[in-house]
């Protein structure tokens, strides 16, 4: 059965009763919040790519045994100029809008020039961050807007670039024990330099009696120049253990010229991106405590990796696992024409697999050329010295046919034992949730038929002994019009269904989210 990717949804702006079937662990108390795209075309006007619709939240929240559902458009200045011209007016990555045919010459020639350098879109479809006690919905452009996460009315608009330069951002940041927010992004072509520019915000501001944004207190981690200054690396994610900050640049490049004249060739952003199959892939290793990338460069094979699943360290090794493909066709498999097509003419030509790498941290200089530098038993991942003294990492296979990875979050820059994930073949439809155990490389499976599950959440209940002490969330649709959507509550340690939640609306595929747990005072 077929899902209607590109049909708009309505919100749900007040609170409803979900139906909750099953017995939810008394424990379980606070709000999940998801964001995605659900809205694909305004007026005669439409997206040509679902990552490219409006923002759509919404939220689960779990109070004393019962489930209530809302959601909300975010109402950003791209959706407030939608629909007031009642046709899409704001470039997305994979959709330029062009000037009204209406328009007088003067507004066209303004509106060819100001594409020139992008300035892009606040549509913050891709995820939730939070910045000390303040939630933002997020892309990955230099906007986020602050939402508030209960109500989930759309705040005020935030500029990286007030704060740091960068025109692009990560939609996957990584906390801290202390509070503090990690996150990266890239600047382009500034003061003749592109570079990647690691930041960490701390947890409040200066004078938190005012409120003041903790952006404001913003520290630059490191900076890192890119291999190429009109062809920086796609990247979505990065992986962070206690001392260490893993990027992975990979050769899925956007080409700054190709972008800057896209607009006048009537061509989208998107397809400035290019994979170079014969490139190969540089994986920095940052030095938290030195603030620099450590001496040792360590290459791969080319590769595209939006997900990291973990990373930790271990006698003398930095140990990373990702998400990772050997091409780029992902993105083009979800332009919405793609999408409506039968799903057996729409597949990746590339399986997704989950991918560890093993970098030593010391790098033995007497070591012949094509000697093995990792020195794990419990690995086949290689490291092998070549000639300049780099090392060329070989990784191990863990699994295959697996996206959208979480953990439990108390694990993450720890060595870890379980990933939850979505199991997806070749195809954009996730069927089935899986929990996979790193060990013993054996995978539990939930699925039914007609439901396409989210990715995701681990929830660690109170005092938990074990990693897997506590649920996973997932919302699931289904495409089935007799049947509703609803959230999945799975017992995290056997995988079993203990309850779900229905709510009879119309809910729409949503991307990442993030659980809030209750205040103190509730």
């Amino acid at each position: 059965m077929q899902y209607a990717y590109n049909k708009n949804r309505e919100e749900v702006p007040e609170p409803i009763k979900a139906d909750v079937q099953g017995s939810l662990p008394a424990w379980l108390q606070g709000t999940l919040l998801r964001n995605g795209p659900g809205l694909f075309s305004v007026g005669e006007t439409s997206y040509n790519h679902w990552f490219d619709g409006m923002a759509l939240l919404h939220s689960f929240t779990f109070k004393e045994g019962e489930v209530y559902y809302r959601s909300k458009y975010l109402r950003g200045d791209t959706y407030k100029c939608n629909m007031e011209a009642n046709r899409i007016v704001v470039s997305e990555m994979g959709t330029m809008a062009y000037p009204d045919p209406c328009k007088n010459i003067f507004s066209k020639a303004f509106t060819y020039l100001s594409h020139t350098i992008p300035d892009f879109t606040d549509n913050c479809v891709t995820n939730i961050i939070k910045y000390g006690e303040d939630y933002y919905a997020t892309s990955e452009t230099n906007y986020i807007r602050k939402i508030d996460p209960y109500t989930l009315e759309t705040q005020e608009k935030v500029d990286y670039m007030k704060y740091i330069t960068v025109n692009l951002i990560t939609s996957h940041p990584h906390y801290d024990k202390q509070g503090n927010t990690y996150n990266m992004g890239t600047s382009i072509a500034d003061k003749g330099k592109t570079r990647y520019t690691i930041f960490k915000v701390p947890p409040k501001a200066d004078d938190s009696a005012k409120k003041k944004l903790c952006l404001k207190n913003l520290e630059v981690v490191c900076s890192i120049p890119c291999r190429s200054l009109l062809h920086p690396s796609y990247y979505h994610s990065f992986g962070m253990t206690d001392n260490y900050i893993i990027f992975i640049e990979q050769p899925f490049k956007l080409d700054i010229l190709k972008m800057a004249t896209a607009y006048f060739r009537g061509v989208n952003w998107a397809s400035c991106l290019q994979f170079d199959a014969d490139d190969n892939t540089l994986i920095h290793l940052i030095d938290r405590r030195t603030q620099k990338p450590v001496p040792t460069k360590f290459y791969t094979d080319a590769l595209v990796v939006y997900h990291h699943v973990n990373a930790y360290e271990e006698d003398g090794h930095v140990v990373c696992d990702i998400i990772a493909y050997k091409d780029s066709s992902l993105y083009d498999m979800f332009y919405l024409a793609n999408l409506q097509e039968p799903l057996k003419n729409n597949k990746l030509s590339s399986k997704p697999s989950c991918r560890r790498f093993v970098l030593p941290l010391q790098s033995e200089k007497d070591a012949a050329i094509g000697n093995d530098l990792v020195k794990l038993k419990s690995t086949t991942a290689t490291a092998v010295k070549e000639k300049e003294g780099s090392l060329f990492c070989h990784p191990e296979i863990l699994c295959e046919g697996a996206e959208l990875p979480r953990i439990n979050y108390d694990f993450n820059g720890k060595k870890h034992r379980y990933v939850y994930i979505t199991g997806v073949e070749l195809t954009p439809v996730p069927t089935v949730v899986m929990k996979f155990d790193v060990d013993t490389r054996q995978m539990l499976e939930w699925k039914e038929d007609n439901c396409w599950p989210s990715e995701l959440v681990f929830v660690p209940s109170p005092n938990a002994i074990d990693e897997d002490d506590g649920v996973v969330l997932s919302v699931v649709v289904c495409p089935d019009p007799n049947k509703a959507a609803f959230l999945l509550v799975l017992d995290a340690k056997t995988f079993k269904e203990i309850a779900r939640a229905s709510v009879d609306v119309d809910m729409h595929v949503d991307m990442h989210g993030y659980f809030i747990p209750p205040c103190p005072q509730e």
